[in-house]
């Protein structure tokens, strides 16, 4: 048991030394390296956190980030806590729909499989859509909407977000 212990605690100091590199390579703009280091980094948890940083990048300064988005959710997926791989997926979700890119948000919400907080994302899609007049995608995203809680919201929500002339 102890070595085994002692494993896990230097692939996890290890992950974490890592994790500052990845985070210095994307301060200086050096998404390239930061990317492929984030996708050697060994603990599973802070492998995920690191891609999620890089691709939020690449979506950021609009370099092509498609590929690099796959291999994130792949590696949230393969974080062993269920609850873990709802928070990754939420955080990245939002951090698309934070820069607009809401088919992206939309993408990274089906593979959410808890309904309650997929819906989440579907509504706050829904709303932001709205909110650029996007009126028939914005329903039809709220209409779709699982959790009949969340949708009820989003319904009274969608008026009130629409832009007052």
């Amino acid at each position: 048991m102890q070595n085994l212990c002692g494993v896990h605690m230097q692939e996890w100091y290890q992950s974490r030394a890592l994790y500052e590199t990845v985070s210095k390579l994307i301060t200086r703009g050096d998404l390239t390296n930061a990317l492929e280091i984030a996708q050697s980094i060994p603990d599973k948890g802070i492998r995920a956190k690191s891609m999620s940083m890089v691709t939020v990048e690449m979506a950021r300064k609009r370099i092509n980030y498609k590929e690099a988005l796959e291999k994130t959710i792949e590696a949230i997926m393969d974080i062993e806590n269920y609850e873990n791989v709802t928070k990754a997926l939420m955080s990245l979700a939002f951090e698309f729909l934070a820069l607009k890119r809401f088919n992206e948000a939309l993408k990274i919400a089906g593979f959410i499989k808890d309904v309650s907080n997929r819906s989440k994302i579907q509504a706050e899609v829904g709303l932001a859509l709205a909110r650029e007049g996007k009126i028939q995608e914005a329903f039809k995203i709220i209409n779709d909407i699982l959790d009949d809680d969340v949708k009820t919201w989003a319904t009274s929500k969608l008026a009130s977000e629409l832009k007052k002339d």
